[in-house]
């Protein structure tokens, strides 16, 4: 961890405290009609849904080596991933994908197909990931990355990986090539106990 590291990491946490329509204190019950606990102004009947968050990336390719960016922010900083954030509000899943990628690692790609959707439960969100092809090897990283660079299959940094998603995500890319044919593959990746 860095000394300019923020004390609670985004994203924020996701409970509320105040409605952002009329600003009263919100109580957290299940709503009439629903089905679970929400977060319910009393004062004016706003009901402050939460949904999942959408991480979205890439696994982009050059001449068979596999990009991959070293986190310069927490959580899990000074590690390796593939290109990817959280998605944004009026972008599509492919639009987020590609721009996490140009600003994580400069790479210029074309957008291949979706390769995997991975259910994070526990998290509250969901990662995207599709399948990219560099079009050439520049890459410059933004401020996000201390560095990015292609590995080859054999050197990947397997125990240096950010997250599971990442290294199912790899797994299944490299399960594939080996096959020769790519699918799309969703699963849930349960927490671990």
């Amino acid at each position: 961890m860095t000394d300019q590291s923020p004390v609670n990491y985004f994203p924020a946490p996701r409970r509320a405290r105040f409605c952002s329509q009329c600003g009263t204190p919100i109580t957290r019950r299940v709503p009439e009609g629903d089905n679970r606990e929400r977060d319910v102004c009393d004062r004016c009947g706003a009901i402050h849904y939460q949904n999942p968050r959408l991480v979205v990336g890439t696994l982009p390719v050059w001449d068979n080596r596999i990009l991959l960016c070293r986190r310069a922010i927490e959580p899990r900083y000074d590690t390796w991933t593939l290109p990817a954030g959280f998605m944004e509000l009026g972008e599509s899943t492919a639009q987020g994908a590609a721009r996490e990628t140009l600003e994580e690692s400069g790479a210029r790609i074309e957008l291949g197909q979706l390769f995997t959707v991975i259910d994070v439960p526990q998290i509250d969100q969901v990662h995207v990931f599709y399948l990219a092809q560099a079009l050439d090897p520049r890459l410059d990283p933004g401020p996000e990355s201390l560095d990015a660079r292609y590995y080859d299959e054999a050197d990947i940094p397997w125990n240096d990986l950010a997250f599971r998603t990442v290294a199912t995500t790899l797994e299944r890319f490299l399960e594939d090539r080996r096959s020769g044919a790519f699918q799309t593959h969703h699963y849930t990746l349960e927490s671990h106990r």
